[in-house]
Formats: C-alpha cells, structure tokens, sequence
C-alpha cells in the first residue's frame, strides 16, 4: 500500500536469511492494513450472526487461511518461474474481490435493517457465518494482488527456495493479520456502549463499503482510476 511493502522488501535484498524471513512476516502482519482487507474484515465481522471477540477472531483467521491458501499458490509460480498469471486471471480476481466487498456490505446493511445492531449483544437476528464460508470468502479475496506480493518476494530474494519459504512464511502471517484485525473489531462490538453507537454508524459503513467495493470492482476493469 502507497509503496511500504516495496520499502519493507527492500531490505531483505542480499542480506541473510534470517532477515529475508523476518521481511516475509512483517510483510504477513501488514497486509491486514490494505484498504480492501480493511474494508473486507469490518464488513465481514459487522455483518456476522454474532457479537463475540472469540468467535470474531475465529472466523478472522479461517478468513485468513483460505486468503493464505490463494495467496500462496497464486505466488507460487511467480517466486519459481517469473510466471505471472494472464492479465485476463488478474482482472477477474481484482473484480472478484470487489463484488465479494460489495456482497458483504449488503449484508452489513441488511442485519442493520434487521435491528441486529439496535437489540444488544446478545441478540441474534441471523446465524454466523460456518467456517467453510468463511474460508471460501478468504479463497475469493486472496486472489487479489497475489501477482504484486509475488513481484516483492522474487525482486528481494534471489534464491528460489528462499523465495519459496518466504512466500509461505508471508501467507501465513497474513491470516495471522487477519485474525487480530477481526478480533479487535470483534472485541469492540462486545462492549454495549459501542454497539450501540454503531448501530447509528452501521449504515453509513455499508454504504461506503458498498462504494469502495463498486469502485475496486470499476478499477480493475480498468473503468475509473485505480490506485492502490
């Protein structure tokens, strides 16, 4: 985002190892901080049958392992062989991830219409997300920018084994990310006072991620500028 992973990468290039590892994981553990995923894990708490951090963090890193799963094996040919995927692949994914945002703030705007966020904590209008979801909407969000993360690791790293094992290291920490960004979304939506407040939040935040969603969607197909 706005080049820190390119200045993160950097310096790994030609050092040890050790460092290069250490580079995957901040790499990992500041992904989360990507507006798309932002956007994704707020929605995707806020719209879920429940108001518990546990269950919240849970279903955050199940998130996270289906986006780690893509992730890694869209990078995998890319670390290996400079293979990037078809332009064509590369759009559809982007565009994917956009409608899957889009997806998840109705679903925001939905419970808000269903007094979800007005009831309390204990009050449940829907049943949560499986982890099977969960997991498939982490499968769909980790095609996204699987070319770019790739791109980081090979310029940085030379050898292709190391290249390898940070690209599993950085997936990793991604659902790692992940599931400590839901779990404090999730530990903030457990204390009354807030809850209570978002309820009057709650449609401006599907609105607008139904917006960002719309656009994300727009500018991978190239329709309106795209500059993340």
């Amino acid at each position: 985002m706005f080049g820190l992973d390119d200045k993160i990468a950097a310096l790994g290039t030609g050092e040890a190892f050790v460092l290069v590892a250490l580079i995957a994981v901040l790499l990992g553990l500041r992904h989360a901080t990507d507006p798309d995923h932002l956007t994704a894990v707020t929605t995707l708490i806020a719209g879920n049958g429940g108001h518990d951090h546990k269950s919240a963090r849970s279903l955050g890193l199940v998130w996270g392992l289906g986006h780690a799963t893509t992730l890694f094996a869209f990078g995998l040919p890319i670390v290996l062989a400079k293979g990037y995927l078809p332009e064509a692949v590369q759009q559809a994914a982007e565009t994917a991830v956009g409608v899957l945002i889009v997806a998840l703030a109705i679903r925001v705007l939905i419970r808000w219409h269903q007094g979800a966020f007005r009831d309390g904590p204990g009050h449940r209008h829907s049943h949560g997300r499986t982890p099977l979801q969960a997991y498939g909407i982490g499968l769909v969000h980790g095609m996204g920018g699987s070319a770019g993360v790739g791109v980081l690791l090979l310029a940085a790293i030379p050898d292709r084994a190391e290249a390898v094992v940070a690209l599993a290291l950085f997936a990793a920490f991604t659902a790692v990310s992940m599931a400590l960004a839901s779990s404090t979304f999730g530990y903030a939506l457990t204390r009354p006072p807030v809850l209570r407040r978002f309820a009057s939040v709650a449609p401006a935040l599907g609105a607008l991620s139904f917006a960002f969603g719309v656009w994300y969607s727009l500018g991978a197909l190239n329709a309106v500028p795209y500059v993340f």
